[in-house]
């Protein structure tokens, strides 16, 4: 490129938290030094070569050196003592190379440091994708003000990952780090940023929702807003919790409330979709949770990346706990193609706690990590995007956002989980949504999103697995699960112009159906149920704290459906037979009991589940003829639905859906 034809553009800007919460600070900053694990034959080798240096992998290195709170002096400001050293290759404030490498038109960088005070040293490093690490360049400021240091950097090593980062060693007296910047030149069409329409579905949650409003309206962000619509689908409204005004004020006029009926996640970010649609004035549409705490810069990150992606570019970010703020939920997301199941790439690890192994210490964090979907708790679409391929599938909750993305690959149009942009949320995996009314639309979205995209015959090993999920569930006297699952492969079965007029009743008439059955009936007080009481004690005296070898799991599997048509023992009719936690609640376990009170993973209640061997043998039977129905006719009801798809996620037919919230807004 000439000089003539490009602009300098900021790409990422040194951040500091917004608050002090010291669980928060080692994304930002670090103090530890670089402990790289061994895990040489983990990053592209075999899943067995990760067990074995498992261990190694997750051991904490972190021995307790952290960066003050009363350090950080601003936004983008923090105090390094003297003597001492701070390390900004931290997932917030690291470049990831490899992402600007792979998908955009970047192909170097500029990093500028300012830093206040004499005698600091500002160490410029990179990182291979195997995580092997180099020291690239260095300068050492000399006066008392603040001295700018600039440094030239290539994006050609970085094909496969790795990051670049910079430490700064204080001297002999205390230094700040005023601010760092990274810039590139790029064409000058891409000189102005575009802006995006957040899309945010909430039901219920007035305050959280009121307060993620409130993170949005920052002076540096606000330019980079078009409008943030809320689709209001609850009864406790966000108008009236006590932190609306001064969330609405800071918006300044970007804000726009939509209050329609309970059409779930999907039904709430198609009408953002929509309205992003029918308004034309955005680039990007973003789909945000609203229970989630935001990391502004974030989503002005997403935009630069969007901007400056080689072509049209999904861009999503990563999840964090919320109550454990360092740790990452996933580096990024795949669906696995035969099993047609989401997941984590085998080659990553789910969990990551940053405060205990930083990013610089982990190899397997610096391979980039390339994805099918991104999660809608914060997914940005390009607004040509949707034009181009359609609206969100009316699937209430579930398999919406990976539906998309896998569309969307089809299409041509990458997903990228970019480093750097993120929320913290409620970590999944304090909930087991596929035992309770959730089971329904895991179980039919799953399907309709393999009968749309799974390139194996028959959906590969989705039918197999789920008619075994089914005698797990059976099993497990877990009757109103399989009741759920099996409404859902006969919703799917119905065709696909049927999932539109469901999409605001579906959800009560499952719940309704549910009360009918004990193992969904949840109550708080143990005392609730009858005490224990059991005819013949343990075998052998075990309990179950014990873990079952291979083999063991193996001859239950055999043998728990054939047990399940032998009579239930007598005094299991009035008195449960055991007490089971949540975390012990496996199929193996409870399939050798006939009654049993089973905890919730939400700790908060629990169920008394009963064997039933009449509704036993009645599901096995309607889930077989279901399964050979699909297993018989996959190819026609995968034409159904892939010749509607176009149809059925047109915003056209998505106004028809919206039409009663639609028409009482505009009269």
């Amino acid at each position: 490129m000439s000089e003539t034809s490009t602009v300098q553009r900021l790409l990422q800007r040194q951040i500091l938290p917004l608050d002090t919460d010291p669980d928060v600070l080692p994304l930002y900053l670090d103090c530890e030094e670089t402990n790289l694990d061994e895990d040489k034959y983990v990053v592209g080798g075999s899943r067995a070569a990760k067990e074995l240096n498992n261990a190694s992998i997750r051991q904490k290195t972190s021995t307790g050196r952290a960066v003050r709170p009363d350090q950080v002096l601003s936004r983008t400001a923090v105090l390094v003592p003297s003597g001492e050293k701070v390390s900004f290759g931290t997932y917030f404030n690291a470049f990831p190379a490899s992402y600007w490498r792979r998908w955009s038109v970047v192909t170097a960088v500029t990093l500028t440091v300012t830093v206040r005070g004499p005698g600091a040293t500002v160490i410029v490093n990179k990182s291979m994708a195997n995580g092997r690490q180099q020291k690239v360049d260095s300068g050492v400021t000399e006066a008392e003000g603040p001295t700018t240091l600039s440094f030239e950097l290539t994006l050609g090593p970085f094909i496969d990952g790795g990051w670049y980062w910079y430490d700064v060693v204080a001297g002999h007296g205390d230094v700040t780090v005023e601010s760092a910047e990274w810039h590139a030149a790029v064409p000058a069409d891409r000189a102005d940023h575009g802006t995006v329409d957040l899309a945010i579905t909430t039901m219920n949650r007035p305050d959280f929702c009121a307060k993620l409003l409130a993170q949005l309206g920052t002076a540096e962000l606000l330019p980079y807003l078009d409008t943030v619509f809320v689709m209001e689908q609850g009864t406790q409204l966000v108008r009236d919790s006590e932190f609306f005004p001064g969330a609405e004020a800071g918006l300044d006029g970007r804000l726009k409330v939509l209050q329609q009926g309970n059409l779930g996640g999907s039904g709430g970010y198609a009408r953002g979709q929509l309205e992003s649609v029918r308004k034309g004035t955005a680039t990007y549409a973003m789909m945000m949770d609203d229970d989630v705490v935001c990391e502004p810069e974030g989503i002005i990150r997403a935009v630069t990346f969007g901007d400056l992606a080689k072509r049209p570019t999904i861009v999503g970010g990563h999840m964090f706990s919320l109550y454990a703020k360092s740790r990452l939920h996933s580096f990024g997301e795949i669906v696995q193609p035969y099993r047609f199941w989401w997941m984590s790439p085998k080659d990553g690890f789910q969990d990551w706690d940053f405060g205990a192994r930083n990013l610089r210490s982990a190899r397997w964090l610096h391979k980039r990590q390339d994805v099918d979907f991104n999660g809608w708790f914060m997914c940005m679409i390009p607004r040509s995007v949707l034009d181009d391929i359609g609206l969100s599938l009316p699937l209430f909750i579930k398999w919406d956002d990976s539906e998309y993305g896998l569309r969307a690959k089809a299409a041509g149009v990458p997903t990228v989980t970019f480093p750097g942009a993120a929320v913290w949320h409620v970590p999944w995996t304090d909930k087991n949504d596929a035992l309770d009314w959730q089971a329904y639309f895991h179980q039919r979205n799953r399907f309709v999103a393999a009968l749309l995209h799974s390139n194996y015959p028959r959906g590969g090993r989705l039918l197999p697995e789920s008619f075994a999920f089914d005698l797990a569930h059976l099993v497990s006297m877990q009757y109103s699960t399989v009741e759920l699952r099996i409404q859902a492969l006969e919703d799917v079965l119905a065709g696909p112009h049927g999932l539109h007029g469901m999409l605001g009743t579906r959800l009560g008439e499952v719940n309704a159906f549910r009360k009918q059955f004990t193992d969904a009936q949840l109550h708080a007080d143990a005392d609730d149920f009858p005490p224990v009481r059991r005819e013949k004690p343990p075998r052998k005296g075990k309990d179950l704290s014990d873990v079952p070898g291979r083999l063991s799991k193996v001859i239950t599997a055999g043998l728990a459906p054939i047990r399940q048509l032998k009579k239930p023992r007598d005094l299991s009719r009035e008195f449960p037979e055991v007490e089971i936690r949540a975390m012990d609640a496996k199929w193996y376990r409870i399939a050798g009991f006939d009654s049993a009170v089973v905890s919730m993973n939400d700790g908060t209640s629990a169920a008394l589940y009963q064997r039933d061997r009449e509704r036993y043998k009645a599901l096995v039977r309607r889930t077989v003829e279901l399964h050979n129905r699909f297993r018989r006719d996959w190819d026609e009801i995968a034409g159904q639905y892939r010749s509607a798809l176009g149809d059925i996620t047109s915003p056209e037919t998505w106004e028809k859906t919206f039409a009663p919230w639609i028409e009482g807004e505009e009269r």
